[in-house]
This record gives structure tokens, C-alpha cells and sequence, in this order.
């Protein structure tokens, strides 16, 4: 048992590692393309911020929010709007949400992206109004450096040679990009939902990214010897993937490990008030697994629509566990929000609908 835990902590790490990396590397090399005339652009406006990282939250799975949380962490988007995306994913659960009620589902995922847009927009003004700032320590490699100015020119600033590094990142990212569209790391989310042949299936996905992510094979091979070296390899594979990694990979087996002694559905009450409670205090774990029960119960007309609404809200799948190894006050700080909205929302839900 033990073995089989570490075993999916390990696909379930180099997953997440994976696609975090990877989107890191695309917004990397779209920064230094537009020459950071993009993402300054998205500095200036913070509704576009929480619209953004609300749209990201709200798409299944937990990729859009990998990218809120890399963008976040490159200092791009604002507390608030890691929060509006938090409220918004509804992680790999959303894929069961579609094949099991498809029509609510899509509902919930609208009154999930106004709440994130209102609530992040309310953070920030809360933020700035009273001085808060957050824990974060910004990520300031993401510069424009003066090498940059001539990428893709084949000067001695913009030349291109084979190093073993640009050699590491070429094989890391084609092995990567291959197991990921072969199904290699997929990882189970509980019953089987799905329902003939979708789009919006996690392999159907994965195919998706797999084909974006050659974007990157090419950079890597045409970009300059500057930006393979100190952007992709020292900046995000020697700063930001070992701790990624190690994170990611140490929460997925204590996880693992709890879930073989505590059963969630001991929990189980016909109190609905107290499933808005367990609801939203299940939803502070980062993984993909205990709000299928609620997903579950909702569809079985056990629980109300508050109950999944709270849930919904509180829980992001694996979004954050990135966030947990760059900055665990932020972390901390963005759950504990996240909680409190759930309940609240919950609660005024279910007082609504009485």
C-alpha cells in the first residue's frame, strides 16, 4: 500500500512539476518576445488581472490555474486575483461535474467566475486600502535583460550553440511532453464519469497541452545561448523546479497516507449547515480526490447546491501546491480567505434557498 502511494505521489509530482514548469517557459518566452510590453500592460490594469485569472481558475483541471499561480509568482498578477482563481477552479472535479450534470455544472461555473471577479476585486481594494501586502517574495529574474533586446539575431549576444543545458532541457521537456500525451501521467479521479468521446477530458487535454508544449521544443532549439541558460535553465529549472518538485511530492504522499486512515465519508451528516462547514474545510486540502464526495452527493440528491457551491468555492485541486513551495505565507493567507468566502457564501446560499 505504501508502495502504490508513492508510486502516484511520484506520476501525481512529476505531473504538476511538469505543466508548472512548462507554463512557466511559455510565459517566460512570451515575455521576452513582446519584451515585456505583455505582462507590464497587465500590471496597469487590475480588473484585467481577476478577469483573467478568474477565466484560467474557471476551465477543468487545474492547467489554468498552474498558469494564474506561475503568473502570480513572476509578480505578473495581483493577491487579489490569485484569489479570484482560487474561487473559480473547481480543479479535475469539473471534468465529473460535466459528465454527471452537465447543464448545472455550467451554471455553477458562471456564479463561480462573477464571484471570483467580485471577490478578487474586493481583495485588492481591502488590500490597498489598508496597506496589506503580501508574503510573496517576488520573482525578479523575469527582467528583460539587454541580451534579449537582440534574441533571434545570430550575433555573438544572440548566438546559438549546442550546450548540455540547452541538451537537458530539449530531452527533459520532449520525454515530458511524450509521457504526458501518451497517458503516462494520468491519475484517477475517483469513479469513472466520463461519457463517450469529449473535449474537455483530462487525456483529450493533456493531448492539447502536449501540442502547445512543442512551442517550447522550438524555443529551446532557435533560442539564444542567453536566454536557454539564464532564463530557462538557471532561472526556472535550478530556482523553481526542485522546490516545486519537492513540495509537490511531499504533500501528495502525506495525503495519501491520511487518506488510508481517515474514511470522509465518517463525516457525513444530515446537518446541511455542518456539510457547508466540512464542505469548506475539506476544500483547504490542495488535492483533487475529497471534493469528488460532495460532487457525489450532489448528484445523488444527498446534499444541496449550497453544500457543492461551498465546496466549489474552498477547493482548487492542485493549483496552490506550487504556491505552498514559493511562498507558504501567501499560502496560507489565500486558503484562509478562500475558507472564509466558501462559508459565507455557503451559508447565504442556503439561507436564499430556504
Amino acid at each position: 500500500m505504501v508502495g502504490e502511494i508513492i508510486l502516484d505521489s511520484l506520476l501525481g509530482a512529476l505531473l504538476i512539476s511538469g505543466l508548472v514548469i512548462v507554463m512557466m517557459m511559455m510565459v517566460e518566452c512570451l515575455n521576452i518576445k513582446t519584451q515585456g510590453h505583455f505582462f507590464e500592460s497587465l500590471r496597469t490594469t487590475r480588473f484585467g488581472q481577476v478577469a483573467l485569472s478568474s477565466f484560467l481558475g474557471v476551465i477543468p483541471g487545474c492547467m489554468g490555474g498552474f498558469a494564474s499561480v506561475s503568473l502570480y509568482e513572476h509578480g505578473l498578477l495581483s493577491f487579489g486575483a490569485l484569489i479570484a482563481m482560487m474561487i473559480a477552479s473547481s480543479g479535475d472535479e469539473a471534468f465529473a461535474m460535466l459528465a454527471m450534470f452537465p447543464g448545472k455544472a455550467l451554471l455553477l461555473f458562471g456564479v463561480l467566475f462573477a464571484l471570483a471577479i467580485v471577490l478578487g476585486l474586493l481583495t485588492d481594494f481591502v488590500c490597498d486600502r489598508f496597506g496589506i501586502r503580501p508574503g510573496r517574495t517576488s520573482c525578479h529574474n523575469m527582467t528583460v535583460h539587454e541580451q534579449d533586446m537582440h534574441e533571434g539575431h545570430s550575433d555573438e549576444r544572440g548566438g546559438r550553440h549546442l550546450s548540455w543545458k540547452r541538451a537537458v532541457l530539449f530531452v527533459g521537456v520532449a520525454a515530458f511532453i511524450a509521457a504526458l500525451s501518451s497517458g503516462l501521467l494520468e491519475h484517477e479521479h475517483g469513479e469513472d464519469c466520463s461519457v463517450g468521446l469529449s473535449l474537455l477530458d483530462e487525456a483529450w487535454m493533456n493531448i492539447m497541452f502536449s501540442v502547445l508544449s512543442l512551442a517550447v521544443l522550438a524555443v529551446i532549439v532557435f533560442a539564444s545561448d542567453h536566454f536557454v541558460q539564464e532564463h530557462l535553465f538557471e532561472h526556472i529549472v535550478c530556482r523553481h523546479l526542485p522546490r516545486i518538485f519537492a513540495w509537490t511530492f511531499g504533500v501528495l504522499v502525506v495525503l495519501g497516507l491520511l487518506d488510508g486512515v481517515f474514511d470522509i465519508n465518517d463525516w457525513i451528516s444530515d446537518n446541511t449547515v455542518l456539510m457547508i462547514l466540512l464542505a469548506s474545510a475539506v476544500g483547504i486540502i490542495p488535492e483533487s480526490g475529497p471534493h469528488l464526495l460532495f460532487v457525489t452527493l450532489f448528484a445523488s440528491g444527498v446534499v444541496p447546491f449550497p453544500v457543492l457551491l461551498a465546496s466549489c468555492i474552498s477547493q482548487d485541486g492542485h493549483s496552490s501546491i506550487p504556491l505552498l513551495a514559493e511562498s507558504r505565507r501567501d499560502f496560507f493567507w489565500a486558503k484562509l480567505i478562500n475558507f472564509a468566502v466558501a462559508l459565507s457564501i455557503g451559508l447565504i446560499c442556503l439561507l436564499l434557498t430556504k
